[in-house]
């Protein structure tokens, strides 16, 4: 009996193991034959679309997100204590969770300064150099692409919706400058476009695509309704700092206070965070909003010059520059008045510079004394 058992276990064995065979010889025909697409994923609405409309048509797609550092996704809403409600997600990696494809975060920091500092086709709205950026990132796609044997890239670009990078004349500019030229498919406005190397070779079949343009939202998210998409990121907002005019005041304020157009991460991160507040040429103060950003400042009190009201409840604040002792009571006044002792005769101060504190007594400023001019 034992001995029965045991033969009719080997032919189950063998067979599973045929069939485990036959099973890997498919997949690999089905992998050398699927083409493959890089689709560059913001964490929006639009390449949230493309990608899907790829995979629709059987192809193997995975995404590659660029991390410039000046990247909208969860920063100040996840330090913010007012922004509670807001989930606190990586919105690229959430679409590659929904769409169920691999997605790769490339680190761009260092590369990505030049782009910004001297953009050969200039700015768009505020700070963002958005067709040059547009041309780096798909050029490093086209990188990315030759170097992991994908054979086409895909954005979600929509002809007529950005008003530099986004416009009919400017989408060839993109695919010839960034090199990808006709490998750049760009499946929500295709029909629009000329037929790239995808469509005429039938990697994808062209009346599948679409012919979207324009500012309206609308048929995007009729896809995406179609699609069974409902949890997506805000359809019309922009995914990067530099297109807030707020954040371009601040870095194009560093940048003077500076007398040089460079940066570091630290820079682009606390530009982020806190009111920014400079009084003299020579120093700016961040002072922290709330609990949060108090929290956050925290990582960065051995980099500056700290100022803590100790008398009262107050916020940490960060000086950024150089001070004399006439600038720390000025300094010292302006953080009083955001403290709990705003309306107080005298308030504590207490500054510590390369780890050694002394305290500052300071009448703090009335609301009118903080000039409007200082606020960056």
């Amino acid at each position: 009996m034992f001995l029965n058992l045991a033969k009719t276990q080997d032919k189950s064995i063998e067979y599973n193991a045929q069939l485990l065979s036959y099973s890997t010889q498919r997949e690999n025909r089905t992998m050398a034959t699927q083409k493959k697409a890089v689709a560059l994923i913001s964490g929006g609405l639009d390449s949230l679309l493309a990608a899907k409309v790829m995979l629709e048509q059987g192809v193997h797609v995975e995404g590659i997100n660029f991390y410039t550092g000046f990247c909208v996704e969860g920063h100040t809403h996840a330090i913010r204590k007012k922004d509670k409600a807001k989930p606190k997600r990586n919105n690229a990696l959430w679409s590659a969770e929904t769409l169920g494809i691999k997605l790769h975060i490339i680190d761009i920091i260092e590369e990505y300064k030049d782009v910004l500092i001297n953009p050969k086709h200039g700015y768009g709205a505020n700070m963002n150099p958005c067709l040059d950026c547009k041309i780096f990132m798909v050029g490093k796609a086209k990188e990315w692409a030759i170097e992991n044997g994908f054979d086409f890239i895909i954005t979600g670009e929509v002809i007529g919706q950005r008003p530099m990078s986004q416009r009919k004349e400017t989408m060839p500019v993109i695919s010839a400058e960034s090199g990808a030229e006709d490998l750049l498919l760009r499946p929500l406005c295709a029909k629009n476009l000329p037929e790239t190397l995808p469509e005429r070779e039938g990697w994808v079949n062209r009346d599948e695509l679409y012919d979207f343009s324009g500012r309206t939202r609308k048929p995007q998210m009729a896809l995406a309704e179609k699609f069974g998409f409902d949890d997506y990121a805000q359809p019309a907002g922009g995914c990067c700092f530099l297109t807030d005019k707020a954040y371009s005041v601040k870095l194009t304020d560093l940048w003077a206070s500076r007398g040089k157009r460079d940066y570091e991460i630290d820079d682009i991160m606390l530009l982020k965070v806190g009111r920014h507040i400079r009084p003299k040429p020579n120093f700016k103060l961040i002072v922290a909003r709330e609990e949060g950003e108090n929290n956050f400042l925290q990582g960065y009190k051995k980099q500056f010059i700290t100022l803590r009201t100790m008398s009262h409840k107050g916020p940490l604040t960060l000086l950024d520059g150089t001070a004399d002792k006439e600038d720390f009571k000025l300094a010292a006044r302006i953080v009083a008045r955001f403290s709990q002792g705003r309306d107080a005769e005298v308030v504590d101060v207490e500054v510590t510079e390369n780890g050694v504190s002394h305290t500052i007594s300071v009448k703090p400023f009335a609301a009118d004394e903080i000039q409007e001019a200082w606020r960056v």
